[in-house]
């Protein structure tokens, strides 16, 4: 009976010839006050970042262009990842207490705006390279019609590659503390293995060659054209994809390390206690990423930048405060009566 019980927390912890390997001072880290405070303030400027930028693109933008579908679906995926973030906050105070249905969900939708929003990403770059690249053949490819078909299909690959998150996440107990985490059959690697190379392939590899071919053609054809506002548009989608590849990279290293640990190719208890540090810190990293896209847009995006203004002054709040701010803007939504026509090869994103 003890063997067992002592087999049940080693295929947790991992273990360095037969000793079990303590992590309750990396527990103690994640439930300092730090991450949980951390978590909710993400949360909050997430949830209102990410809004605003779906607020904008109905109110203002009309979605009149297959560069809007692809913004407004990267600021929905963000919006599903913001969405567990109230749960992991919970879990890093205290414990997981939310059951074993509400783990695999938002294990799940967690998962589902992680491949989503790198899709969206990949898809607004293959966006950007037929708009400077192929400017006539994207006059007839880059319309709202196809860009809506493409999101459908990114929705479906996405929600297919986050399955397993939903198979095998479960509300799991060790002395006392209740954990959400993936739990595979016992002695089998195959699904671990699997869901490491799935992050890691679908999640970084794939993008980052169809996104350094699209931006190594876009500069090649930059170089030879002087259109500010080819290049205005190009650099706000490059920014976007930078700033994911520098705040999800490090993450889904450490999850491929960390599977190699659980496997037994990486061993020591010392090499799985920073393995399993690095995974906070990094998974830290990760999340503050679901709040940068709408700060990008603000900065870089002119429109984007008078939308806000635009909005703000005819809010409830702003004519209650402040009764001069209800004056009329002459800056008006790109409807069909609009002023602003749209060029497919140098329009602005936002």
């Amino acid at each position: 009976m003890a063997e067992d019980h002592l087999e049940v927390v080693t295929e947790y912890l991992y273990e360095e010839q037969a000793i079990m390997c303590e992590k309750t001072d990396i527990q103690a880290f994640g439930k300092s006050w730090f991450l949980p405070t951390f978590f909710s303030l993400v949360f909050l400027l997430g949830l209102a970042g990410n809004a605003l930028v779906v607020l904008v693109l109905f109110k203002y933008k009309r979605l009149r262009s297959m560069t809007d579908i692809y913004l407004l679906n990267l600021a929905i995926s963000d919006l599903l990842f913001v969405f567990a973030l109230p749960f992991w906050s919970y879990y890093v105070a205290d414990k997981w207490v939310f059951g074993d249905g509400l783990c695999k969900f938002v294990s799940w939708v967690y998962k589902i705006g992680f491949f989503s929003g790198i899709f969206f990403i990949m898809l607004m770059s293959i966006d950007r390279y037929l708009a400077v690249v192929h400017v006539v053949f994207a006059l007839k490819a880059r319309t709202v019609s196809y860009g809506s078909l493409a999101s459908v299909v990114v929705w479906l690959v996405a929600i297919t590659a986050s399955v397993p998150e939903l198979i095998f996440s479960k509300s799991v107990s060790y002395y006392n503390y209740t954990m959400c985490r993936a739990e595979y059959p016992r002695n089998d690697t195959t699904w671990n293995l699997f869901t490491s190379l799935e992050i890691n392939i679908l999640g970084l590899l794939m993008p980052f060659i169809v996104m350094l071919f699209c931006y190594t053609r876009i500069v090649m054809t930059l170089l030879h054209c002087r259109n500010e506002k080819k290049k205005k548009a190009v650099k706000m989608i490059f920014a976007v994809m930078i700033v994911f590849f520098v705040f999800w990279t490090p993450y889904s290293i450490v999850q491929f390390l960390q599977c190699l640990a659980e496997v037994g190719i990486l061993e020591g208890c010392l090499t799985s206690k920073n393995l399993d540090y690095a995974a906070q810190v990094t998974e830290t990293l990760a999340f503050f990423h679901c709040c940068l896209n709408p700060v990008i847009y603000f900065f870089m995006g002119q429109k984007f930048k008078k939308y806000i203004r635009l909005f703000f002054k005819k809010c409830v709040f702003s004519k209650i405060f402040c009764k001069s701010c209800g004056r009329p803007d002459t800056f008006t939504s790109e409807s069909s009566g609009s002023v602003y026509t749209q060029s497919t090869s140098d329009e602005e994103p936002l």
